[in-house]
C-alpha cells in the first residue's frame, strides 16, 4: 500500500529530526485554506513572521472539537495539498476579543495596527458566526495559539 504525500512528509520529518516515531500529527490548522489567502499566510509562516493564530471558542464548542493543546504538532499544506511545514503549538490561551493586545495581534504577521486587526477580525467573526451559529460580541472568547515551525 502506497503512503499518502502527508504520510511520506511526516515520516521524513521523523527521520530528519530524530523525533520519536511514536509521536503523531494532531492534524492541520486551517489558515483560510481556500485560494490566495492560504498562500500568503503560508509565506508568513515559513518566513517566521506569522507565529500565532486565533480561532473562536464557540466554533470548537459547536463542532464538539477538543481544544488544541500546547506541544501538539500540525502539518501545514499549500493550496495544492502539498505539505510545506510542521508547526508545534507553544501556547494555547483563551482571551476575549476586546482584550487582545497589539503584541498578540502582531504575532499573526498580517496587520499594521490593532485597529486594523480588530476591524478585519470582527468582519471575519461575524461571517463565521452567521455560518457556524454564534453571534459576535466584543467579549467573544478566542483561542490564541502561538506556534513555531519545527520542520520545513
Amino acid at each position: 500500500m502506497a503512503l499518502s504525500i502527508a504520510d511520506e512528509y511526516w515520516n521524513k520529518f521523523i527521520q530528519d529530526t530524530g523525533a520519536d516515531p511514536e509521536i503523531r500529527c494532531s492534524g492541520d490548522l486551517c489558515f483560510d485554506t481556500e485560494g490566495i489567502q492560504n498562500e500568503e499566510k503560508l509565506v508568513l509562516i515559513l518566513s517566521g513572521k506569522k507565529t500565532a493564530t486565533f480561532s473562536t471558542l464557540a466554533s470548537f464548542l459547536i463542532d464538539g472539537e477538543p481544544l488544541p493543546v500546547t506541544g501538539e504538532l500540525y502539518m501545514v499544506f499549500d493550496r495544492s495539498a502539498t505539505p510545506r511545514c510542521i508547526i508545534e503549538l507553544e501556547s494555547v490561551n483563551v482571551v476575549p476579543f476586546n482584550e487582545v493586545t497589539w503584541g498578540m495581534a502582531q504575532q499573526e504577521g498580517e496587520d499594521s495596527s490593532l485597529e486594523e486587526w480588530r476591524e478585519k477580525q470582527k468582519e471575519y467573526l461575524e461571517d463565521e458566526g452567521a455560518i457556524v451559529g454564534f453571534e459576535f460580541t466584543p467579549d467573544i472568547k478566542l483561542i490564541f495559539q502561538t506556534f513555531r515551525v519545527v520542520y520545513k
